[in-house]
Parts: structure tokens; sequence; C-alpha cells
């Protein structure tokens, strides 16, 4: 039996007498122009990339897959990566009707925790790998797009109140313990610093200064890990959230999607800790424009939307013309020209406030 090198690839599944064909694999597979055997092959070139050379696929697992048997970890992920390069989309775990497994959330996937000092930790960790391990695909191994459910329903959690104890402590109390050696004008020259950065990318593009923004992040990460005052750490959440922001967009323009959308729901859990609505909802405008980039307009407008009610109360007319239109944007791109121009007209209305 030649899968026997294929350990760990849902047997369960296949002992299962309910199972059925896997008709959305099934689609993909025969719109790819594929044959089991070059796709079996290129699962096998990609195990090995990963290291995990325990995979050996052939044209009978292939099979086994089509009619429904669901393959363990990291059969799944392998296919989703293939599928999306074949047709220039993200095509995630879930459009293939497989069930994604769980992975660590330090180093992979979007659904991390919302706390304050975990995302101090994931950020940290995640700028220090970055600038270690600074080449194309640094964490190719363990990285991979989310998208639908997997990326909406974590990101929706940004709605819920915060629960870090800098934002129910007494200010009163939480200083006289926290005597950080930041300095406000050190603070201003820090907030400045993002400033000329985002200009360096306006004029030059993400690539030739994303290794400084990301160092800049993570001596950032370093601030926020020692004790602060609360008005400062919150400012330092807010830095944090407009480098690690910038740093999801210069990954971004340099072809480093799985890289990019990790920055941007980091820069998201660092605005929530700011406690700033209106620079969350722009992370989120963010990560819609990359959706719609990568293929996913319905993704897109989940997140304009998600954007949209979150800072519903606070955000301005600027920040709110900009969002109504990434919301033609994505109707666009979904087709529907009826509701993308109302949501044009919106934009305009709105943006004719500002004058």
């Amino acid at each position: 039996m030649s899968g026997n090198g294929e350990s760990g690839t849902g047997a369960g599944s296949a002992a299962n007498g309910d199972k059925r064909p896997n008709e959305l694999l099934t689609s993909w597979f025969v719109r790819s122009g594929w044959s089991k055997g070059e796709l079996a092959r290129q699962v096998n070139r990609r195990a090995r990339q990963l290291g995990a050379n325990h995979i050996s696929t052939d044209t009978s697992r292939v099979r086994r897959w089509l009619d429904g048997e669901n393959p363990r970890e990291p059969i799944p992920r392998i296919l989703s990566e293939l599928f999306s390069e074949r047709f220039g989309c993200v095509v995630s775990v879930e459009d293939l009707g497989l069930r994604a497994a769980r992975q660590s959330p330090s180093v992979s996937g979007v659904d991390l925790p919302w706390t304050g000092p975990q995302a101090v930790a994931l950020l940290s960790e995640f700028s220090r790998s970055d600038l270690m391990l600074a080449r194309r695909g640094f964490l190719g191994t363990s990285l991979a797009l989310s998208a639908g459910p997997s990326l909406i329903e974590p990101m929706q959690r940004w709605l819920v109140p915060s629960t870090s104890a800098a934002h129910h402590e007494p200010e009163s109390a939480a200083a006289a313990r926290r005597v950080g050696r930041l300095s406000k004008p050190e603070l201003d020259l820090l907030e400045s610093t993002t400033v000329m950065f985002r200009q360096w990318d306006a004029q030059c593009g993400g690539g030739l200064r994303r290794k400084a923004v990301v160092g800049q992040l993570h001596e950032v990460t370093d601030l926020l890990q020692e004790p602060q005052p609360d008005t400062t750490t919150r400012k330092l959440f807010k830095v944090a959230a407009e480098l690690a922001e910038l740093a999801g967009w210069m990954s971004y323009d340099v072809g480093l999607q799985p890289t990019a959308q990790k920055y941007f729901v980091l820069a998201l859990h660092a605005a929530k800790e700011a406690g700033d609505k209106p620079l969350g909802s722009y992370v989120l405008s963010s990560m819609s424009r990359q959706m719609i980039h990568l293929g996913r307009p319905d993704d897109a407008l989940e997140l304009i939307h998600l954007a949209q009610y979150g800072s519903r109360d606070c955000a301005s007319p600027r920040t709110q013309s900009m969002l109504y239109a990434m919301e033609a944007r994505a109707y666009a791109n979904m087709g529907q020209p009826g509701k993308c121009k109302r949501a044009v007209r919106m934009a305009e209305d709105t943006f004719a406030a500002l004058r």
C-alpha cells in the first residue's frame, strides 16, 4: 500500500460509513486541469519543502480525498496553497470542503487572544522572527492565509469591550507602580518617526524601508513590556498598531501576503488595546483591500461592515468616506453595480461634509 508513508491522513474518516464525495474539492480539482498524479506529485514536493518527509501521496490517495476522506495537516494547508497559486486567489481549506486543524497562534493563524500582554508578546515574537529571517516568505513553513469564517469570526471579537487590567485599574493606582523610563519628548519622537515611515512608504514603495519599520515595531514592543503609566501604554499601543499596519502594507507590496495579513491582525489587536476605534477601522480597511486583491470581495465586504459598525460613533467624516469607498469597491468586485453606486454616493456625500 503506497499510502503508508502518509501517516496521520484521516484514517478515521475513511472508516466512516457516512462518508460522502467531496464535491467542493472535486470542483476545484476539475477546473485546475491537473491529473490525480500531478496533484499527488505537487503535494509531495510541497511537503518536502515544509520538512514533512513522512508524506507520500499517490493517485489512490488523491482519489480517496475526492471521495470524502479528510486528510490531516499539513495536507489541507498544502492543498489550499496549491489551489490558491493555481487560480490566483485565496482558496481556503474550507473552500475545499476540508477541515482546518487548530494551529499554534504564536506563529500562524489569526484567531489570537484579545489581551494586552499577549498582543505585546505576539508582536514581539513575530517582528523578531521577521528581522532574523528577513527574506521572501520568511515564515513560509508555518504561515497560511486565512479567509472566510476562519478570518471573519476572530475579527468580530474586535467589538468586544477590552478586559485588560490597564483599562479598568484606576490611573492613580497604576501610576504608583508604573514609573516607565519613556519621557514625553521621546514618545513624541516615536510618533513623528511613524509619520516619517509612512511618508517614505508613499514615496518609495514598501520594500525599501520594510526592515526599518519592523525594527522600530520591535523596539516599541520592548517598551510595552516595561512598566509604564497607562496613558503612555495606550500611546505606545497606538504607535505599535500604526507600525504593524504599515509593516503589513509593505509586506503586501513585496508579495508576502500571509505575512501582511498577520501584521494587519496584530495591528488590530494593538489598536484595540489603544482604545482607538477609528484606527482599528482603518486597519480593517487595509485587510479588506488585501482580500479584494486576493479575489475574496465577500470577505472584504464583511471586514468593511465590521469596521463601519465598530467605529460608527467615533469615526471622522474622512474615515467614514474612506470606508464607504472601500465598500463600493467590494460591491464592484462582487458584480453588484446598484449597491456599488449607492456606496459611492455615500462616500461623496460624507467627504463633502469635510468642506
